[in-house]
């Protein structure tokens, strides 16, 4: 039987994790699975032939130790899915600029070196909205995203200045389709389109995540969609284990909010057929255990 391991974090206390679902199927097919936190010292990863990184939701507080390990991984014997390169590129948000510039459409977006509230207050008028919302270059589960009016910026300008001084980040029009439709997230596995869900914040909030509040639904994408959703992955740098792309009405159009190709949640718990498809996807591309 061969073995592989999935990358996590210490604990999920807290999260939302169904990567259990996929034990079962990976068994059947001759693969041990063992989960690993990423942050476990002295691993040797030449006993694993596959690594692939999971629900290691917390490599945002240091991303430079995160993409070592990787490195260490993709210097083993065992093989990294994502692939090394497909994490650096995916790592920052500034793949963005990438995909728009093959032709895909994104929120638009200010990229932001440093922290300045009378450049950002402009951005009010830049995109002819009421509302801004400000996120990390490189973020999780939400982290530091802010949900600004006018007011909001003067009032919570020096804990801006404090969370974005030394990092990078973007600043976006908030997208009212966000609360008033949802965000829609579709799931790829081998580059196959697999299944599809909508996110919801509750009520008051803007974050889609479980962590958050936020409630799920599975849906059938329109055709819209899956074209979107298939330009997308083919503007992709590398092949993709598993890919999730999510996008937002904007404009009369759904746009890419994000392509997740870290540690994306796969949603198995939504369709029950979804841990078999991506176990095929999986022993496709690696052979029975």
């Amino acid at each position: 039987m061969k073995r592989c391991a999935f990358l996590t974090m210490d604990s999920l206390e807290g999260f939302f994790a169904y990567d259990d679902l996929l034990f079962g199927p990976f068994s059947r097919h001759g693969w041990q699975v063992e989960q690993v936190s990423w942050r476990k010292p002295n691993v040797d990863w030449n006993q694993y032939d596959i690594v692939v990184v999971r629900s290691t939701w917390d490599y945002q507080t240091n991303a430079e130790a995160f993409i070592t390990v990787l490195a260490q991984i993709d210097a083993s014997t065992a093989r990294l899915e994502n692939s090394l390169r497909l994490i650096k590129w995916n790592i920052s948000k500034d793949y963005l600029k990438d995909i728009q510039g093959q032709g895909i459409s994104i929120v638009p977006t200010l990229w932001c070196q440093q922290f300045d509230a009378a450049k950002i207050a402009e951005a009010f008028k830049t995109f002819s909205t009421t509302e801004l919302v400000i996120k990390p270059l490189i973020s999780a589960n939400a982290d530091h995203t802010y949900r600004l009016s006018r007011e909001k910026l003067l009032m919570q300008s020096q804990e801006l200045a404090k969370a974005f001084a030394t990092r990078p980040f973007m600043v976006q029009p908030f997208v009212p389709a966000i609360v008033e439709e949802g965000e829609y997230s579709l799931f790829y596995f081998g580059g196959r389109y697999s299944h599809c869900i909508i996110k919801m914040p509750k009520a008051d909030d803007f974050r889609v995540q479980e962590e958050h509040g936020g409630t799920l639904k599975l849906v059938e994408p329109c055709e819209e969609m899956l074209t979107q959703g298939r330009h997308t992955m083919a503007s992709l740098p590398d092949e993709a284990l598993y890919a999730r792309v999510d996008l937002v009405r904007f404009a009369n159009e759904f746009v890419v909010m994000e392509i997740e190709l870290i540690e994306p949640s796969l949603y198995f718990n939504m369709d029950p057929a979804s841990p078999e498809r991506f176990t095929a996807a999986f022993v496709e591309r690696f052979g029975e255990g």
